[in-house]
């Protein structure tokens, strides 16, 4: 499985990294977002969601109490998942999990929260502050890791 990680001193480095992933993000992919609370999750989300609509200014709320967002872009839909607040992984079926694997692009803020549900082939973006920016650290599916 490729790894690697870079530092991001800024938040144009953290779009500049999410329009890198949504280039190559293509339908049935999923990107665990892992990171503390503050580390950074939303903020790359954000960035792949206004890179792969084109919307620069698109509005990217955090689903932390929706619990899943869909933003529809030329590549298909993204599915915009905050698992913070789930109590069993089983509940993420109520929220579209088949269908954003089926043929959406996931994005899953709080992964773990899926347990034993979390796919094998997915990227893994892990994120903590560091200094005045944050460390990022990607594994997973090669095409996706190597940005």
């Amino acid at each position: 499985m490729p790894t690697f990680s870079l530092f991001l001193p800024d938040e144009s480095a953290t779009e500049r990294l999410g329009a890198a992933l949504a280039a190559r993000l293509r339908p049935r992919d999923t990107v665990a977002l892992e990171g503390g609370l503050g580390a950074g999750k939303t903020t790359l989300a954000r960035a792949i969601l206004r890179a792969a609509t084109g919307a620069p200014d698109l509005v990217v709320p955090s689903p932390t109490f929706t619990l899943v967002e869909v933003y529809d872009t030329p590549r298909g839909a993204y599915w915009h998942f905050d698992l913070y607040r789930l109590e069993a992984p089983e509940q993420v079926f109520e929220l579209g999990w088949e269908e954003a694997r089926a043929d959406g692009i996931a994005l899953v803020e709080w992964p773990g929260r899926l347990g034993p549900l979390l796919p094998a082939d997915r990227l893994t973006v892990t994120l903590a502050a560091e200094g005045d920016g944050r460390r990022v650290h990607l594994a997973g599916e090669a095409r996706l890791a190597d940005v």
